[in-house]
């Protein structure tokens, strides 16, 4: 049977990385498969139209299904491909367009001409790949992604913890603060909404939370405790590892900050495996959730574009265009390393997923407040292995219509104009010396990060959903129309991007004015 290349499917080891021995052929592992949706140019139109501005009703989830998942035939081509592989049908979902495969090491690599070794590097093991995956001929134009033969960890949370006294990547200041949630809410003066009858899906690849955790913080603050669900993607579940500088901390962190500022939204939380296949899994899963019905996602895990493959960049960004013409709001973390995003190399990195054109891609801020009142916001930098806000612009994304015109202005005093996807689009208080009060695996402690910036968003966004009689949905396109309705930050730099008045690679537009933006949204 003759084979083609599948796109965007080429696939490097991990830096430092070398081959301990041949996977194990008799090791069972699950496949998805991402076949292309319908309607795509119908799809494409509506979500032109969105960006436009013009009066564009969102589509209901089941409609999606209908017009823009997967067609029966795709399906059936790939059901007839698993059996002639030995490869078992695990599940279907139509309007996810994904079928997930199971069978052994040496079914996949016979079936998809890939060779899968046992990898060892710094951070641990994994089960890996390099170069590219091979389809059969009649699959050319059908199937669009191979996701989960390399089970390497794709992405990292963005949150960073207070570093302690004495820290020598401490910075200098005289007095560190801290604030809950519904302080900084209030500092930015949020509505006065509950974000009753919302759902806000939280995306999480690891760790987990205990419900006495929340029950304690939640009273501590007077809030009302929201309603909290698991959601299990890919066998992973709701597991606490008492490990509160691990995934712990982002689980809470998120349910923290999303819940005690719209206590009576609901919250769904997806655990998914951290993987590419993991991670698409859930967000499509969040997506195409008939039961919780999400109107807002917040993610704070990401990693630099050039950890990914194109595949998967493109397969997720599709999923947030589908988002997007069913009127969910999708905020993510921008990343906590500064505009190298962690990358040793020398050059500028963006983080992704936040680098989706079709995301609110959220940067950090350092948040002084004299009583009730800001007074100082800058860009979040604490230099060396402090942390310091994502930002800076996209090699992936083209530049999308809403940043048509704008510049990014670098350290060294010159203008970029924005050829590609600019990031981020918006900030929030991230620094963990003006941090989030928050508990964790028992222990009330202070976090900051821009993985509290997504949640701090996607509450917004849910409270001004729940006094409107319809759901914001894809924002981008009217807060650069109405970049007046942010607050501007002007002062501070994340590496090699310096703020400026208006857009910059650091904060995006700026941080949260909340009465003007419910006023736009």
């Amino acid at each position: 049977m003759s084979k083609i290349l599948l796109k965007g499917s080429e696939r490097s080891a991990v830096p430092g990385a070398r081959v301990v021995a041949p996977a194990n052929p008799a090791e069972r592992l699950e496949v998805s498969v991402l076949v292309r949706r319908r309607g795509k140019q119908a799809m494409q139109s509506r979500l032109a139209a969105i960006i436009a501005g013009q009066e564009t009703a969102h589509l209901s989830r089941e409609d999606f299904a209908r017009e823009h998942g997967a067609d029966p035939a795709d399906f059936t081509k790939v059901r007839a491909f698993a059996e002639a592989h030995g490869l078992k049908v695990l599940q279907e979902h139509a309007a996810r367009r994904t079928v997930i495969l199971s069978g052994t090491v040496a079914q996949f690599c016979a079936a998809f001409g890939v060779q899968l070794h046992q990898m060892s590097y710094a951070g641990g093991t994994y089960r890996g790949r390099t170069g590219g995956i091979y389809l059969p001929t009649e699959w050319d134009g059908v199937v669009e992604a191979i996701l989960g033969l390399d089970n390497r960890p794709q992405a990292r949370p963005r949150f960073r913890s207070r570093p302690a006294t004495g820290n020598i990547h401490r910075r200098a200041r005289a007095t560190a603060v801290s604030y809950t949630p519904p302080q900084i809410a209030a500092f930015y003066g949020y509505p006065k909404a509950t974000g009753a009858g919302q759902c806000m899906a939280l995306i999480e690849l690891g760790g987990g939370y205990r419900p006495a955790d929340l029950s304690t913080y939640f009273a501590g603050l007077d809030v009302s405790a929201p309603s909290v669900t698991a959601v299990s993607v890919d066998h992973a579940t709701n597991s606490p590892t008492g490990d509160a500088e691990g995934p712990d901390g982002e689980v809470m962190l998120d349910i923290e900050v999303a819940g005690s500022i719209a206590p009576q939204a609901r919250i769904a939380v997806y655990f998914s495996p951290n993987t590419d296949a993991g991670f698409l899994d859930a967000i499509t899963t969040a997506i195409h959730d008939t039961t919780n019905n999400p109107t807002v996602i917040s993610i704070s895990w990401g990693g630099p574009e050039s950890t990914w493959t194109a595949q998967s960049m493109t397969a997720m960004d599709e999923a947030f265009q589908a988002a997007a013409t069913l009127g969910i709001t999708v905020c993510i973390a921008a990343g906590d390393s500064g505009s190298s995003d962690g990358v040793s190399d020398n050059a500028n990195h963006v983080d992704f997923p936040a680098s989706s054109p079709h995301v609110l891609a959220c940067g950090g801020t350092s948040l002084l407040a004299s009583g009730s009142s800001i007074s100082s916001e800058t860009v979040w930098n604490d230099g060396g292995n402090g942390g310091a806000t994502g930002g800076g612009i996209s090699s992936f994304f083209s530049v999308p219509t809403w940043q048509e015109g704008l510049s990014a202005l670098t350290s060294a005093g010159s203008k970029v104009a924005l050829t590609m996807r600019g990031v981020p689009d918006v900030s929030g208080d991230a620094d963990p010396e003006t941090g989030y009060d928050v508990r964790v695996d028992g222990t009330d402690t202070v976090f900051g990060g821009t993985s509290a910036v997504a949640p701090l968003w996607a509450a917004l966004i849910a409270l001004v959903n729940s006094t409107n009689a319809h759901t914001a949905g894809f924002v981008n396109p009217t807060l650069y129309k109405n970049p007046k309705d942010l607050r501007d930050i002007t002062k501070g730099n994340n590496g090699a991007f310096t703020a400026q008045s208006g857009w910059d690679a650091c904060t995006g537009l700026g941080s949260p004015n909340g009465s003007p933006l419910a006023g736009v949204l």
